[in-house]
C-alpha cells in the first residue's frame, strides 16, 4: 500500500519513499519468540535510514510501538505478563544469550528491543517503569556492524536488525527456535539494499535531488 506524506509518495509498509521502497527484499521469518520493537519518536522521524521497521517486517511475530514512556501501555503490559520477557540491554546483570539458555518456564519468550540512539534509550528506560522490571539479555559476538553509512558510538555496536539476527542465531543454538539457514542468510537483505541505495545517493546527490547535512539527535 502507498500513501502520501507532504508532496512525496511513500510506502505505508516500510515507511520509505516509494522510489526507495525495500519491501520486495523483505521475507518474513516465523518464530515462536515474540519480538517487541520500541521506537523513540525521533528515531521514527529518521525512518528512511532506520532498521526498526525492517526488523518488524522481517519478523512475523513482532510488534512495533512508538513512544517514550510505556509504563501504562496496555498492550506492552499484556505481552510482559503473558511471556517470559527480556529486554536486550548489555548490563552487568544481563543473561548472556551466547552462553545461557534463557528459557525458565513454559511461557513463550518475548524479547524487547529499543530502537533509538543511546541517549534516547536511556530516557525511555528512565521513564518506563515496566521496562525497568524486565530481565536484561545480552550476547557476545565477533560480528561488526555493516552499517557503514552511519557512525556507530562503538565498533562493537550493531543496528537493530543486525542484533536481531544474532539473537535468532543464538535462539537456534539453544533449540528455542528452528529458523532455516536460508532464512537467516537472507535476513539482512533489505538492510544491505538500503545501504546500497543510500551510498548511491551520497555519491551522486544531485541526480536524486537530495541534500545531505549532518545532525546530532537530541532527546
Amino acid at each position: 500500500m502507498k500513501t502520501y506524506y507532504g508532496d512525496r509518495e511513500k510506502c505505508y509498509k516500510c515507511y520509505r519513499p516509494k522510489s526507495s521502497c525495500m519491501c520486495e527484499y523483505i521475507k518474513a521469518v516465523d518464530t515462536d519468540t515474540k519480538f517487541v520493537i520500541l521506537m523513540h519518536p525521533k528515531e521514527f522521524k529518521k525512518v528512511k535510514n532506520n532498521t526498526g521497521f525492517f526488523t518488524h517486517l522481517t519478523l512475523s511475530n513482532s510488534e512495533v510501538f512508538i513512544g517514550i514512556d510505556f509504563t501504562n501501555h496496555k498492550r506492552i503490559n499484556e505481552i510482559i505478563e503473558s511471556h517470559d520477557s527480556y529486554i536486550l540491554f548489555p548490563s552487568k546483570d544481563a543473561i548472556n544469550l551466547s552462553q545461557t539458555n534463557p528459557k525458565r518456564s513454559d511461557k513463550s519468550l518475548a524479547i524487547f528491543l529499543i530502537d533509538s540512539t543511546w541517549g534516547c534509550t536511556k530516557k525511555i528506560f528512565t521513564l518506563s517503569q515496566n521496562l525497568n522490571r524486565l530481565k536484561h539479555m545480552s550476547f557476545t559476538t565477533t560480528k561488526t556492524s555493516k552499517y557503514d553509512i552511519k557512525t556507530q558510538p562503538n565498533e562493537a555496536y550493531l543496528s537493530t536488525i543486525e542484533s536481531s539476527l544474532v539473537v535468532l542465531e543464538l535462539l537456534n543454538k539453544h533449540k528455542i527456535e528452528d529458523v532455516k539457514k536460508e532464512e537467516l542468510d537472507g535476513f539482512l537483505n533489505p538492510f544491505f539494499k538500503m545501504i546500497e541505495y543510500q551510498k548511491k545517493l551520497i555519491k551522486n546527490p544531485q541526480s536524486h535531488a537530495v541534500r545531505f547535512k549532518k545532525r546530532t539527535p537530541i532527546c
